[in-house]
């Protein structure tokens, strides 16, 4: 079965639906060989088997002509996650549906945006290698001090809404993610506490002194961070910007960013952090960027505002 085949229409389907109902059913347009994945509520809808079952969502998509996957962000982040993991599987590009933003600075200037791209993967090769006795040392010790993977890989909003995989050492219990909505609960604004109960003891150090984004250089030389950037949304915190706030994923994220430098965990709202974000990109230029290099630094060996 391919994915031309799944439609909301169950009499084109050779096997019966399951006999439920979906909150939120999706419905498929095909669009120059882009698959538009968006959130239809239809009440008393069937639940069709092989969109709610993931291995098959996988090997339709495998076997499908389909180029790129675009999800609609009302799907919601358990929607929007079983989507990505499937293309991920499938090895289709997913993208978030998104507004669109006209202040790119790749549009107004781009020599010195590819200047930046240029300096990007000049300076995160060289600390990757400078760093790499420190990056060994520091995956033996999350490997010694608790059960479960060396890296946190998760779900970001990257540049004209892809969905890329983050890379972390891991700084909390293996079953984290699982527990995330548990611990945060319906808290307001970016989904940080100071006494996440997750985080483990080596991980909280970790955390004090940003060395658990160092591998987000290889993020970096892949194409889907910058040095310097917006800050990169995870899904739970994407889902929740308004639509004015969620043109600025259109913009390639980074490491750090205005956020970062100005308060980092001690201003968690949403909107005001996507406010700095837009007036950084309205003002970018590359000794902008500099200057946020160079302010950080005192600010990541102080500790300030991290947990």
């Amino acid at each position: 079965m391919t994915l031309s085949q799944i439609e909301l229409n169950t009499q084109k389907f050779t096997h019966e639906p399951k006999k439920q109902h979906c909150p939120h059913s999706c419905m498929l347009k095909w669009r120059q060989n882009k698959l538009l994945v968006r959130r239809k509520d239809v009440a008393n809808h069937p639940c069709l088997s092989t969109l709610e079952n993931e291995q098959r969502l996988t090997e339709c998509l495998k076997r499908s002509p389909v180029k790129l996957v675009s999800l609609d962000y009302e799907l919601g982040e358990t929607q929007l996650k079983r989507w990505a993991d499937a293309c991920e599987q499938a090895g289709k590009p997913v993208f978030l549906r998104i507004p669109s933003l006209r202040e790119l600075p790749r549009k107004r200037r781009p020599l010195n945006w590819f200047l930046k791209r240029i300096i990007d993967v000049l300076a995160a090769s060289f600390l990757l290698l400078v760093l790499s006795p420190i990056l060994l040392l520091l995956a033996f010790w999350v490997r010694m001090s608790s059960p479960g993977p060396i890296f946190f890989k998760q779900w970001r909003i990257g540049k004209r809404g892809r969905f890329f995989r983050i890379l972390k050492f891991r700084t909390m219990v293996v079953d984290a993610e699982e527990q995330h909505h548990q611990v945060m609960g319906n808290m307001p604004g970016l989904h940080k506490r100071k006494d996440d109960p997750r985080v483990t003891p080596l991980g909280r150090w970790m955390r004090k002194y940003s060395l658990d984004e160092l591998p987000q250089l290889i993020n970096v030389l892949r194409g889907e961070l910058s040095l310097v950037g917006p800050r990169p949304w995870a899904l739970y915190d994407a889902v929740r910007i308004s639509p004015e706030g969620k043109r600025r994923l259109n913009a390639r994220p980074g490491i750090t960013g205005s956020w970062q430098v100005e308060a980092r965990s001690t201003l968690l709202d949403l909107e005001t952090i996507n406010h700095w974000d837009l007036d950084y990109l309205r003002r970018w230029s590359v000794r902008q960027d500099l200057m946020l290099l160079l302010r950080i630094i005192p600010k990541v060996l102080s500790g300030f505002g991290a947990y």
